[in-house]
C-alpha cells in the first residue's frame, strides 16, 4: 500500500506511523516527492486499510494493484535517478556503458579502458565470470580478472560493472565492483537475487532471454525487496522464432516498462544482435525508444577475442557511436551523461567525503517562468540537486552570476527558425567577466496546453509567445481556425496565465515541462509545422567557476570576438588568419559597437582542431592584428 501523509506531519507522527506499519509485518520505504511524502508499505501479511488512515498524520492509503509493488509507478510517481559512483542513470541523461564481454588480461583491459573513457564512456563493463552455453568455452579468470577491471576503472576514473552468477561470490565482488549485474540466464535465479539486494549496491538486471515484462519486473522486486533501490532493468533482446540476430531486440519494452516502473531502462544491443555492424544502429533506436543509456561490447582486436568477438565493435567504431548517440539526444529531450576527465583537487575532498557529484547546491539562473524551454536546458546540463533561479530578463541571468548569486547562467544564443539571439550577443560583450563554458541544444516540441477536462471544442482563446503563435500556425488554421490567437510574453508564462484562470474556453502552447509544473493538461502534442526546430544555448559562469565543465570532456568549440581598423581588407585579414591556421568557422555575427557609431564586434563561433596549440597561435595573431580581441569561451559544443 502507499501511505500519503499530510503536509504538516511532525517527526514524531512519522515515526510512529513507520512503527506501526513495521510492527505490522511490512517493509516500509520512504519517498519524498515533489509534492507528497509517502510511505511504500510492503509485505506478505494484510491489514485494513482504514486502520492505517486513522493515525495522525496520515492523510490516505492507496492499494497497489500491480503484483510487484517497490518497483510500479504506483509506488513512486518520479523517475528514479541510480547512482553508480559519480555516474547517474535515469531521468533526462543517456549513460554510456562500455568494455570488452571477458576481461583477458592486463593490456587488454587497461587498452580499451582507455580508448572507451577519451571517447565518452562514463562505465567500464567487463565479465570475469562467464556464464557460457557451452562447459569448453571460457568461463573467465574470476577474482583475478575483478582485479584487474578494478585497476583499469580506477585509472581512468570510472565506476566499474560486472557479472555475478553464484550467491557464494557476491561478499567477493562487493569489494571490487561499483554495480552487479545479474545476467540474463540468471534474473529469476532467487537466490542470488536476495543476496545482491542485501548488499544495497546498484544493480543492473538484464531480462531473461523468455521473461515476460511483468516477470522482468518481479525479478527486480525481489532485489528490491531485499534492500536495494537502485536498480536499472536492461532488455538485452529476446529468444524468438528468428534466426538472422543472436536475439531479437525487443525496443516497444521500454517505452512499456517506463510506463509501468519509476526504475531507469537501458539497453544491450550487443547480445541483442550478436552482430557487430548492427549494434550501432541499434544503440541509436534505444536511445530513440527513450532508455537512459546503452551497454555495449568494445574490444581492441575482436578478431582474437576469448568471448564474444563478433558482435564486439573496435574503439573507432565505439567512438563514432558515442557521437552519434550526442547527436540524437536533443531529438528524445535528453543529454549524454559525462563525468570529469580529470577531477579537480578542489572537488576530491568533496566527492570522497559524500558521494555527491560536483554540481549539488548550485544556484543556476534562467531567463523566463517555471517550465520555460531555456530551465529545461538547464535542468539537461546540471544535476537534479542544481537550484533554478527563473530571472525576468536576460540581463538579469547576467546580472545573477556576475554578482554570485547564481553559479551559471543558461541562455538562448541561436534558434534554427528564428535565428541568433543578439540581445544575449551584446551582453556577454559588455560582460567580461563571464565566460562560456559549455553548450546545451532543446529541441522546441510546443504542445496545446489546457486546463484539465478541456475538449477542443471548448477552445476559444490561445495564448503563447508570437514565435509560438507562428511556429504552430499550420495546426491553429485546421484544428481552431476561430480561436483567437493572443500573443504573450512568455510561452511557459502562458501557461502559468491560463491556469490561473481556470478557464476551459482558454489554451496556451508552449513545451510539456510548463504542463506538468502548473499541473495543466497535454491535449495534443508536436503541433509546431516544422519539427527541425532548435534552440542553442550558452552556459555562461564566471572564470572561477569554469574549471567543472571544462573537465567534462576535451573542448571542442570556442567563441571570439574582436573589432578591426576602418581600412580595406581590415577583416578579410582576420579571416585569413583563420583559414591559414586550418580553422574551421561555423558563425560569423557583426554587432554595432555601443557610443561608437559605424563601428561594429565581430563575433566568431571556430572549431578548435586536434593541435590546440593551433588555436593558441591564432588567438595571439588575433591580438596582435586587431584593435580588440577577446576570448569568450573554450567549451564543448554539447554537455
Amino acid at each position: 500500500m502507499i501511505v500519503i501523509l499530510k503536509q504538516g506531519i511532525t517527526p514524531q507522527e512519522k515515526d510512529k506511523v513507520r512503527s506501526f506499519l513495521s510492527e505490522n509485518g511490512f517493509i516500509v520505504k520512504e519517498i519524498v516527492g515533489q509534492q507528497d511524502t509517502v510511505f511504500g508499505a510492503v509485505g506478505k501479511v494484510s491489514i485494513d486499510p482504514r486502520t492505517v488512515e486513522l493515525l495522525p498524520g496520515v492523510s490516505s492509503v492507496v492499494p497497489i494493484s500491480k503484483p510487484y509493488k517497490l518497483a510500479s509507478r504506483e509506488m513512486k510517481k518520479e523517475d528514479t535517478i541510480v547512482q553508480v559512483g559519480k555516474v547517474k542513470i535515469g531521468g533526462n541523461r543517456v549513460a554510456v556503458i562500455a568494455g570488452p564481454c571477458a576481461v583477458e588480461n592486463y593490456d587488454q583491459v587497461m587498452s580499451i579502458a582507455e580508448s572507451i573513457r577519451e571517447a565518452g564512456a562514463v562505465m567500464l563493463r567487463g565479465g570475469a565470470f562467464k556464464p557460457r552455453t557451452s562447459p569448453y568455452a571460457f568461463q573467465g579468470l574470476g577474482e583475478e580478472g575483478l582485479k584487474l577491471l578494478r585497476k583499469a576503472g580506477d585509472a581512468f576514473d570510472m565506476p566499474i560493472t560486472s557479472e555475478v552468477v553464484s550467491p557464494r561470490d557476491v561478499q567477493m565482488m562487493a569489494g571490487y565492483v561499483d554495480m552487479f549485474q545479474i545476467g540474463a540466464r540468471n534474473m529469476q535465479n532467487f537466490e542470488l537475487l536476495k543476496e545482491v539486494g542485501k548488499t544495497g549496491m546498484p544493480v543492473l538486471l538484464k531480462r531473461g532471454l523468455s521473461a515476460t515484462i511483468e516477470e522482468w519486473l518481479m525479478a527486480a522486486e525481489y532485489l528490491m525487496a531485499s534492500g536495494t533501490d537502485q536498480v536499472v532493468l536492461c532488455e538485452r533482446g529476446i529468444r524468438t522464432f528468428e534466426k538472422a540476430t543472436r536475439n531479437t531486440l525487443d525496443c516497444s519494452a521500454i517505452p512499456v516498462v517506463q510506463k509501468l516502473t519509476h526504475l531507469p531502462v537501458i539497453g544491450d544491443p550487443s547480445h541483442a544482435t550478436g552482430i557487430r555492424d548492427m549494434v550501432a544502429p541499434m544503440s541509436l533506436a534505444i536511445v530513440a525508444s527513450g532508455a537512459s543509456g546503452v551497454i555495449v561490447e568494445v574490444h581492441n582486436c575482436p578478431e582474437k577475442a576469448l568471448s564474444d568477438g563478433p558482435q564486439s565493435l573496435y574503439p573507432s567504431q565505439f567512438s563514432k557511436l558515442v557521437r552519434d548517440i550526442q547527436a540524437l539526444c536533443p531529438v528524445v529531450g535528453k543529454s549524454l551523461e559525462k563525468i570529469p576527465r580529470v577531477l579537480p583537487e578542489s572537488m576530491k575532498a568533496r566527492s570522497e567525503e559524500t558521494g555527491k557529484a560536483a554540481t549539488d547546491s548550485i544556484v543556476v539562473a534562467f531567463q523566463g517562468v517555471r517550465g520555460a524551454f531555456s530551465e529545461l536546458a538547464a535542468r539537461r546540463s546540471f544535476d537534479e540537486s542544481a537550484q533554478m533561479l527563473a530571472c525576468h530578463s536576460f540581463s538579469d541571468a547576467f546580472d545573477a552570476v556576475s554578482s554570485g548569486k547564481a553559479k551559471y547562467a543558461v541562455l538562448p544564443v541561436e534558434n534554427t527558425l528564428g535565428g541568433t539571439v543578439y540581445d544575449n550577443l551584446d551582453l556577454l560583450a559588455i560582460h567580461p567577466e563571464l565566460t562560456v563554458v559549455g553548450e546545451q541544444q532543446v529541441r522546441v516540441m510546443h504542445n496545446l496546453i489546457v486546463v484539465p477536462g478541456t475538449r477542443m471544442e471548448d477552445i476559444r482563446k490561445v495564448y503563447s509567445h508570437p514565435q509560438g503563435l507562428q511556429q504552430c500556425r499550420a495546426f491553429l488554421d485546421r484544428e481552431l481556425p476561430d480561436a483567437e490567437r493572443v500573443p504573450f510574453f512568455d510561452t511557459a508564462g502562458a501557461v502559468e496565465y491560463i491556469a490561473g484562470l481556470g478557464d476551459k474556453s482558454v489554451a496556451a502552447i508552449a513545451g510539456s515541462p510548463a504542463a506538468h509544473y502548473y499541473g495543466m493538461e497535454v491535449l495534443r502534442q508536436g503541433i509546431e509545422t516544422d519539427a527541425s526546430n532548435y534552440t542553442r544555448f550558452y552556459i555562461l559562469a564566471r572564470e572561477e567557476n569554469a574549471a567543472v565543465f571544462r573537465s567534462q570532456a576535451k573542448p571542442d568549440k570556442a567563441a571570439l570576438s574582436f573589432s578591426v581598423s576602418d581600412e580595406p581588407g581590415a577583416l578579410m585579414d582576420i579571416l585569413k588568419m583563420i583559414a591559414d591556421e586550418g580553422i574551421n568557422m561555423t558563425k560569423l555575427e557583426s554587432r554595432p559597437i555601443p557610443g561608437k557609431p559605424w563601428e561594429y564586434l565581430f563575433f566568431v563561433e571556430l572549431q578548435l582542431p586536434e593541435d590546440i596549440a593551433r588555436f593558441d597561435e591564432l588567438a595571439s595573431r588575433l591580438k596582435e592584428k586587431a584593435v580588440s580581441s577577446r576570448i569568450l569561451g573554450v567549451y564543448t559544443s554539447v554537455i
